[in-house]
């Protein structure tokens, strides 16, 4: 293990589980236990050509000697599909952040509605796992393209949680697709919400569950790829640094990251799309043009944080916490 935050894992099977779709089991470079992790996390993976992406654990929480995460081959990957598929191949050691988990299950829910569209499926798996264990009430419903593209299919009709499983595909019969507005028709009390997938998917079954009135508290969602609106209305701002008052002009075309970056400051990033919280700054003043799918509207709303890789500035200034 390289140190507290760092883990050294080699990449014990690296397996094709559905199409487009392939798993890569981890283990200790030196053959010892792994951190404990909760239903919901994820871990940073340093990859080939010094890209870092996060990956969700869909493997059983009371596992300790393996993490296991399942990547979709992406058409439109900026490099962290690609590199999985084409050039991670077992055996290889790969570094790796220890567990985070900013999608963990809401302990007093007295019922867990999970819904996983694609590659979604593999946080939503680990709270089936975990929910299953604990003997608490669930349900499971997986959307995806095809029968070919659905990952898990096999582990799922071998777990002891295979009758709560309803699978949905949308080339198969009107009957087994996914009817949102039945699902999600009344909000009760104590059932929560769990939903992960593409933004589409996502969209769709928030949009829907907020008209039926459901309480955001009990909606919780995970998103892991994103399309940074780009508007009209995108214009140049400043960045005051709170710590030494020093200004860095923010140009129409760049981001408030890369127009830090090429000023000598360096904010820690990761997924670049503002949907994994690393680059959370905090705003001391003006008013952040939120673009993030990763705080919460009571979060944005508040104005006090931002994501800089992909949020702008709707006043002339923003001063930060930097």
């Amino acid at each position: 293990m390289s140190s507290a935050s760092t883990l050294s894992v080699r990449v014990a099977r690296k397996a094709v589980e559905a199409q487009d779709i392939v798993t890569l089991e981890l283990v200790a470079t030196d053959g010892s236990a792994l951190p404990a992790f909760g239903a919901g996390a994820h871990v940073d993976v340093q990859l080939p050509g010094g890209i870092t992406r996060q990956y969700s654990l869909c493997n059983d929480p009371q596992e300790t000697h393996r993490y296991l995460i399942g990547v979709l081959r992406d058409p439109a990957s900026r490099g962290g599909s690609k590199a999985v598929h084409d050039l991670v191949k077992e055996g290889d050691v790969l570094q790796i952040s220890t567990p985070k988990n900013h999608f963990p299950l809401a302990h007093d829910a007295k019922k867990s509605l999970l819904l996983g569209g694609g590659i979604g499926i593999t946080p939503i798996l680990c709270m089936a796992e975990r929910l299953a264990n604990t003997g608490a009430d669930f349900e499971l419903h997986y959307a995806t393209r095809s029968p070919e593209r659905t990952a898990f299919r096999e582990r799922i009709a071998k777990s002891g949680f295979a009758d709560k499983v309803a699978f949905h595909f949308d080339d198969g019969a009107a009957a087994q697709k996914l009817d949102l507005a039945q699902l999600l028709v009344k909000p009760e009390a104590g059932t929560h919400l769990y939903v992960c997938g593409p933004k589409g998917f996502m969209d769709a079954v928030l949009n829907t569950a907020r008209e039926k009135g459901w309480p955001e508290e009990q909606l919780h969602y995970e998103f892991f790829g994103a399309t940074v609106e780009k508007s009209d209305s995108d214009a140049s701002f400043e960045i005051k640094l709170a710590s030494s008052g020093r200004i860095v002009m923010v140009p129409k075309d760049k981001t408030v990251t890369q127009a830090l970056a090429e000023a000598g400051v360096e904010i820690m990033m990761s997924c670049e799309q503002g949907v994994c919280g690393t680059c959370l700054t905090r705003v001391l003043e003006g008013v952040p043009d939120h673009k993030d799918s990763y705080l919460t509207p009571e979060e944005q709303a508040a104005n006090d944080q931002f994501l800089p890789c992909c949020s702008r500035s709707k006043t002339p200034q923003l001063v930060l916490d930097l």
